[in-house]
């Protein structure tokens, strides 16, 4: 089916947030992690511990998202 025919695309951008969190909250907790997850997952994960300082707190990222820097 189309988003036209769920009539998706008349809701607010809102309500298809809403919509989109609730499918997302519908799915298994236990759903499988496909092998290309895990292995960015694994790298990601080892890039941080071998850069600890890398990274930026999550306060930091909030506040340049809100800026746009």
């Amino acid at each position: 089916m189309t988003i036209e025919q769920f009539g998706i695309d008349r809701l607010s951008e809102v309500e298809r947030l809403d919509l989109l969190a609730a499918i997302w909250d519908s799915l298994p907790a236990d759903l499988p992690l496909p092998d290309w997850h895990r292995d960015e997952l694994e790298r990601r994960i080892a890039d941080a511990d071998a850069d600890p300082s890398g990274g930026s707190p999550w306060a930091e990222v909030k506040a340049r998202l809100r800026d746009g820097s």
